[in-house]
């Protein structure tokens, strides 16, 4: 019994070690991901989310629609999911520095704040986010990176009660 409680503990200790991005990783590029422009118009983006585990849970569509008014990006998300059901969420992101950002949008719980820095954003919230069976409170870790003009990786981790419960990928595409 005390054995394998070691073990559970080692486990999710070693889980947590694993290596996350830092917003101070050297650039892999000279492009700078300017987030209000990539983000003002009509976005696509194609994604999924894994278990800790590795396991495809979840897959989605979704089309952005996005306006930038010189301070504030309002993002028009759509979701469309494997099975059909869809979700909207609307995020209104204000500019609050040259690199800093902060926001809203339903189900999340007080603020998002994110920062920029080279071709890499950052982008940090708690939310309670709709699953098929009701509603689960998660903390989201995003990352986003400019591949070119028209492409970003983005990838989520994902926790709950601190502990990491998998990640989300996701391509953008600007239209």
């Amino acid at each position: 019994m005390i054995r394998t409680l070691v073990m559970l503990v080692l486990a999710a200790f070693l889980t947590g070690c694993v290596g996350k991005p830092s917003i101070e990783d050297a650039k892999l590029s000279q492009g700078k991901l300017d987030l209000e422009a990539f983000f003002d118009g009509r976005v696509v983006a194609f994604g999924q989310f894994q278990d800790r585990f590795g396991t495809v849970r979840r897959r989605f569509e979704v089309e952005i629609n996005g306006t930038w008014d010189g301070k504030t990006l309002t993002l028009v998300e759509d979701f469309l999911y494997e099975d059909q059901s869809t979700e909207q969420r609307v995020w209104t992101l204000e500019k609050t520095g040259p690199d800093s950002w902060r926001g809203t949008a339903p189900g999340v719980i007080g603020e998002a704040f994110g920062e920029e820095s080279g071709d890499t954003f950052n982008w940090r919230y708690l939310i309670d986010l709709p699953v098929p069976d009701g509603t689960v409170r998660l903390r989201f870790d995003d990352w986003m990176w400019k591949l070119s003009d028209t492409r970003v990786l983005n990838r989520a981790y994902v926790k709950k009660y601190g502990v990491d419960i998998g990640e989300v990928i996701i391509t953008f595409e600007k239209q």
